[in-house]
């Protein structure tokens, strides 16, 4: 079982209980063996951080303090800073951070050198490199509290992950929380966390197209509350998606100033078992896109392509 400290100098430990119909197991948290092993974790495994790209681990080069452990693109569009701790963090870790994504912001078009030699980056992705926002993403076994105090005083977008695994002969089990503030006057907005609502949207996309972007959104959470599937709803700049949890179980994406699609994260040959037509299909992800034709395009031929991957989610 892995120990760790909690704010009052005292230890903090966990176990994960798996209940069955035929048996009951308690699992002790077991730490990475070295922080090489935990950075693999999370760059061979895309849904911890499924909204990102990973561009490069380990990037070296460039006038820069220290490392990135990684440096990934989100579907925003934001240049991401990953870095990521085998020990319990604090607070200490915020200059190093931040020293990284100065440099990432100062220095676009070297990322962007390192986004062009990606073989398999996502096609449908778009970035404006002289405008993207920089966000950083900590991801350790146990961050203190403490450290959310010190993340609402930077102007820049700031997640906390917390990952840990546990393990069951062959089998892994990883546990992904996110850390985040309790709603506070005192803190401030800051770039990339503005809410994205119908004024927003129509500062980007065309107007009439916006009001259809937000009719299917409405009509897909009617399908949803029909359904009684546990899923929220997300408003992001390119994209909203229908989460459950942490995970993303599809979403409605913007393609241009006037075309949005469904996009389902789906193999092909089981996308294909629907009968509703595929406007293409990446090998990427693996990804499903769906083009929406306002007035043509029905909701509800959606549901059971909803229903499969709800499912699929939940095991």
């Amino acid at each position: 079982m892995i120990e760790l400290s909690n704010e009052n100098g005292g230890i903090f430990m966990e176990s994960l209980i798996i209940k069955t119909k035929k048996e009951t197991k308690i699992l002790k948290q077991t730490s990475f063996k070295a922080e090489e092993e935990f950075e693999n974790l999370v760059f061979k495994t895309p849904e911890l951080l499924e909204d990102i790209f990973l561009i490069k681990r380990q990037v070296r080069g460039g006038n820069k303090p220290g490392i990135p452990d990684i440096i990934g693109v989100d579907e925003d569009g934001n240049i991401c800073i990953i870095e990521m701790k085998n020990v319990t963090v604090d607070s200490d870790v915020i200059p190093q951070v931040l020293s990284y994504a100065i440099w990432a912001e100062k220095n676009p078009d070297s990322i962007k050198s390192l986004w062009l030699e990606c073989e398999d980056k996502p096609e449908d992705l778009e970035i404006d490199w002289d405008e993207a926002e920089i966000r950083i993403i900590i991801i350790a076994p146990k961050i203190l509290n403490s450290t959310l105090e010190y993340v609402s005083k930077i102007d820049y977008t700031v997640d906390l992950f917390e990952v840990r695994q546990y393990l069951d002969n062959d089998n892994q089990f990883y546990v992904l929380s996110k850390l985040e503030a309790e709603n506070s006057k005192k803190v401030k907005p800051v770039r990339g966390r503005q809410e994205y609502d119908e004024e927003e949207y129509k500062k980007l996309y065309n107007h009439n197209s916006v009001n259809d972007f937000l009719r299917y959104i409405k009509e897909i959470e009617n399908i949803i509350k029909n359904n009684n599937w546990q899923l929220e709803t997300n408003y992001k700049k390119k994209y909203c998606s229908f989460k459950y949890g942490l995970t993303n179980i599809f979403g409605i994406h913007w393609v241009g100033s006037k075309t949005f699609s469904f996009r389902f994260k789906i193999a092909k040959d089981d996308a294909e078992k629907f009968g509703v037509k595929m406007t293409k299909y990446s090998k990427t992800k693996p990804v499903a896109f769906y083009y929406i034709e306002p007035g043509k395009t029905k909701t509800e031929d959606f549901t059971e392509i909803i229903k499969f991957v709800y499912n699929k989610i939940l095991g």
